[in-house]
């Protein structure tokens, strides 16, 4: 339900803080502004239903003093405020429920400073990922995080969900990387976590704010822990009998305090599908697809992922074509995913004879050169101890070529009527192989559905699961989505695992929180209490309460 709002008075209001050209109530900026990239909005949007709420007016702000401004009007008015900075969220995080402003960050975009001596860089929020690690690298460091979202999302969103991006493993996820926040609040102040006692001194006040999705405030700046730009990369190849054996081999390294950049591990099926999506870069083909190592000079940043190669119009081509809805006829791919559970278990079947080899472990080293090498040699020979078989560096830098393209291929599943998601759910490694069995069963009823482990740590791993599911049209699909989520999160909490590993709460995940985090929640709703004492952020989210008329809950 809208919150109900004098739109007049709002657009005098807002153009007095923002002049004319940053305030817009065009349909065309409210139907934008509607969504973020959730795929349950993305199943609506493609069969033309238009979207059930949309903001009142979107504003661009440039300086904090205009976020304290439209916070205080806000707060005047009792009308809501959601955050908003690339719109790459996965989760409905940056739906309007009730109406109100979207605050788009993009705005504020500088880097204001890297220190040298604290490896601490100051940065607001609305930049682009992309850009600011192109920045950074020009001046000889990396932050260390690229999440697939790199070309579309910003430092804010990464600090608002708690990213993780690919290399987690050496440098942690974003909440490892941040020294301190500028906030600001639903009362309209100003806050900054970090000084010289307050990491040292009771509370944690960074953390509080860092995963809440712009519930308690909007952050405007950040000060962020950056790393010298790498001297070398090593990246290679491994495979491993099979998943559990894998995991364990991953969890022996963790364990050792060994720290490879990236580390990843595919179930069979995605292995199956990794090996005949790239057949030139098999260890030992050489040709003019094969991955260069890319420049030392340009850091830790790759170059931009290039359309992926044909394939050759075999038998498991056609498989692995209708499992991405590549190559088929949109009639043919649909048919197959409305049997998913048959699909499953034939691919599983293939997969199994196929990919006899076992599964493919992708590992990658980076930094100091002296440092690189000798972890890198440690690295290897602990993974050929426990039975990995070496298979060359050409699967490593494979990865790294193509490792945002698969981002590209999603466009064409949904046009063709089908839709595919991502689930990352987390566990100790004690409850690892236990989340793996019970979601891929939960999810494969209903979906084709594939794994693959990364962001490995010394007591568990995340998993991501990536499913592709059908039905006849949008309320069908919604259903067959929604039950997907409902029996994966289930299972994920029945043997004790996490929800979400890094790409949020948002809408998707809201009715969960109360039975992952239980009585913590009452600690989560008393900051909410605190700092946005009229609820007007980004309300009924994270399984907080919605909106109402007057601030009240």
């Amino acid at each position: 339900m809208q919150a109900a709002v004098d739109v007049d008075r709002l657009q005098r209001e807002l153009e007095t803080i923002f002049g004319p050209r940053r305030v817009s109530f065009r349909g065309v900026d409210l139907d934008t502004y509607a969504r973020d990239m959730w795929p349950r909005l993305l199943i609506a949007y493609r069969d033309g239903i238009p979207p059930a709420q949309r903001p009142t007016a979107v504003v661009w702000p440039e300086h904090v003093r205009e976020v304290v401004a439209v916070v205080r009007l806000a707060r005047e008015l009792r009308i809501p405020i959601v955050p908003y900075g690339g719109g790459s969220g996965v989760c409905g995080g940056a739906v309007p429920l009730f109406g109100g402003i979207t605050v788009d960050t993009k705005r504020m975009q500088q880097v204001r400073s890297v220190r040298a001596d604290d490896l601490v860089c100051d940065v607001e929020a609305g930049l682009n990922g992309e850009r600011f690690e192109r920045e950074l690298d020009r001046r000889g460091y990396t932050f260390g995080h690229f999440p697939s979202s790199i070309y579309c999302s910003t430092v804010g969103g990464w600090l608002a969900t708690r990213a993780a991006g690919q290399l987690s493993t050496k440098y942690g996820k974003v909440e490892d990387r941040v020294a301190g926040l500028t906030v600001v609040t639903g009362r309209g102040e100003v806050i900054e976590t970090d000084g010289p006692n307050r990491a040292l001194r009771g509370p944690n006040w960074t953390q509080l704010i860092l995963g809440s999705e712009g519930t308690l405030g909007i952050i405007t700046s950040a000060r962020l822990r950056v790393s010298p730009a790498p001297q070398l990369r090593v990246f290679r190849g491994f495979e491993v009998d099979d998943v559990a054996a894998g995991a364990e081999a991953i969890r022996r390294l963790m364990q050792k305090g060994l720290r490879p950049a990236v580390i990843r591990l595919y179930d069979e099926l995605d292995t199956l599908m990794n090996s005949f999506g790239h057949h030139g870069e098999e260890p030992g083909v050489a040709d003019e697809t094969h991955a260069p190592k890319p420049p030392i000079e340009t850091g830790a940043l790759p170059a931009m992922p290039g359309a992926p190669e044909p394939s050759d119009d075999g038998v498991v081509d056609r498989l692995l074509a209708l499992a991405r809805g590549k190559g088929l006829r949109k009639t043919a791919m649909n048919a197959a995913l409305d049997k998913s559970g048959l699909v499953n278990k034939v691919f599983g079947t293939v997969a199994e004879k196929i990919a006899r080899r076992g599964c493919r472990l992708v590992i990658g080293l980076e930094g100091a050169r002296i440092r690189t090498e000798v972890e890198a040699a440690l690295t290897f020979a602990e993974l050929e101890a426990v039975g990995a078989r070496d298979k060359g560096e050409d699967p490593g830098w494979a990865w790294l070529k193509h490792r945002y393209a698969v981002s590209y291929r999603m466009s064409p599943v949904f046009r063709d009527g089908a839709f595919v998601d991502t689930m990352e759910v987390a566990a100790s490694w004690e409850r690892l192989m236990d989340l793996y069995h019970s979601v891929r069963t939960a999810i494969g009823q209903h979906a084709v559905v594939m794994a693959h482990f990364s962001h490995a740590y010394a007591d568990g791993c995340s998993i991501y699961f990536t499913f592709a599911g059908h039905a006849p049209d949008a309320i069908s699909a919604s259903r067959v989505y929604d039950a997907i989520w409902r029996d994966g999160l289930e299972a994920t909490t029945r043997v004790g695992g996490t929800i979400s590993h890094h790409h949020g709460v948002g809408l998707l995940k809201s009715p969960f929180m109360a039975g992952e985090h239980r009585e913590a929640m009452a600690i989560f709703e008393a900051a909410k209490a605190s700092l946005d004492p009229d609820n007007i952020f980004n309300p009924g989210k994270m399984g907080l309460p919605g909106f109402a008329r007057g601030g009240s809950r």
